[in-house]
């Protein structure tokens, strides 16, 4: 083309050439790559639902609103309490960053994690629906932080890929 719209296609080719070459090399070498293959699958949102459900069956209804520990404050003279409810919150929190970062791939992998997201996310929402012990504020904002992880792993996925095969030049 004349504008210069092959350089995507040229570029990644260029790109597959070099992978193919490192990955000869690996076997040629007995190295082994991409051994974050299982680490990019699994769905880490599961890990802070997993948990809650081990505390709401084993430690009963109240567990989750019970204080951990208390931080003296000045602003407060009773200090602040960290619940178990606030620290899975916060574990959620630093999962779905982790998922967030992972999502930028494109690979089958990076579509497997989704895939698996989204299990996760509506066999969450049916425990929310169903099962009273996960009928709480703090289950409802993990369910959330998945629905976020999923929609949001899709639309960066889909966004990465669009950049990637891009062919013409407006893209």
């Amino acid at each position: 083309m004349a504008n210069g719209g092959d350089s995507g296609f040229f570029l990644g080719m260029m790109a597959a050439r070099r992978a193919r070459g490192r990955h000869d090399e690996n076997v040629a070498t007995g190295r082994k790559s991409g051994g974050g293959a299982l680490f990019n699958v699994f769905p880490k949102m599961i890990i802070p639902i997993i948990i809650y459900a081990i505390v709401a069956f084993v430690a009963g209804p109240g567990a989750m609103s019970s204080v951990l520990f208390t931080v003296p404050m000045m602003s407060n003279p009773d200090g602040w309490g960290l619940t178990t409810g606030d620290l899975l919150l916060v574990l959620g929190l630093i999962f779905l960053f982790i998922e967030m970062v992972k999502s930028a791939g494109s690979g089958s992998s990076t579509i497997i994690n989704h895939a698996l997201s989204m299990m996760v996310f509506v066999v969450g929402l049916a425990l929310f629906l169903l099962v009273g012990q996960f009928a709480t504020s703090t289950f409802f904002i993990l369910m959330t932080m998945t629905l976020i992880d999923t929609l949001a792993g899709f639309v960066v996925t889909i966004v990465a890929a669009r950049r990637d095969l891009a062919v013409g030049g407006d893209a």
